[in-house]
Parts: structure tokens; C-alpha cells; sequence
């Protein structure tokens, strides 16, 4: 018998939403690695749908503080931050707030690690 290959499936709602908005404070080492980014003080992501709002938030988070983008897909709507805690934390509660106050997105609640 042959093995089956686990499918995933990925679907996406339609509608405007901030998904994933999260602040993981002082990375180890390893997971900067691990995600391809320099040693930070702190990452920022985001998930949003539809995906292209990315490229809003990439260009918001980084107009507000003094942030880099460490990963941006337009496909998904994944956008990775880094920086010092306090420029994330500015960056990710700005663009939540553009989303939803400007764009009328339904936003999720930013927490921590």
C-alpha cells in the first residue's frame, strides 16, 4: 500500500481583515536565523487579507518608526518586521489602525511574546 501525501488546503474569506498582529520581544538568536533576519530587538508580524493590504502595511510600519521589513508576500499577506520593541510595537498598533479606521478592516487585538 502506498502511503498517502497529507494535502493542505488553504482558503481565504473574502472580506478585510487584520488576521495576525503580534510582537515577539528580544528573539533568540535562533529564531532571527531561522527566519533569515539579523538579530533584532524585536519582530513584528502581521497577517492580512486580501493579501495585497501587505504592501499597505510594509509602507505604513515603516513611515511610522524606524523598522525594517524582514518579509513581505503580497500572495499571502504576511508581513515580518524587525527593530527595537518600541519602533515594532508603534509600527504594527499604526497599521492596525490605518486598516481599520482608514480602510475599514476588522482588526485583530496586537498581543506579545
Amino acid at each position: 500500500m502506498s502511503q498517502e501525501k497529507p494535502r493542505v488546503v488553504q482558503e481565504y474569506v473574502p472580506g478585510k481583515q487584520v488576521t495576525l498582529a503580534h510582537l515577539i520581544a528580544n528573539p533568540k538568536k535562533e529564531l532571527c536565523e531561522r527566519l533569515g533576519i539579523v538579530n533584532s530587538g524585536a519582530i513584528g508580524i502581521l497577517t492580512i487579507t486580501p493579501c495585497e493590504a501587505a504592501i499597505i502595511a510594509a509602507d505604513a510600519a515603516t513611515k511610522t518608526a524606524a523598522v525594517q521589513i524582514g518579509f513581505m508576500d503580497r500572495f499571502t499577506g504576511s508581513v515580518v518586521i524587525t527593530g527595537t520593541v518600541s519602533a515594532c510595537e508603534a509600527a504594527l498598533l499604526q497599521v492596525v489602525n490605518l486598516l481599520a479606521d482608514g480602510l475599514g478592516f476588522s482588526t485583530a487585538k496586537l498581543t506579545r511574546s
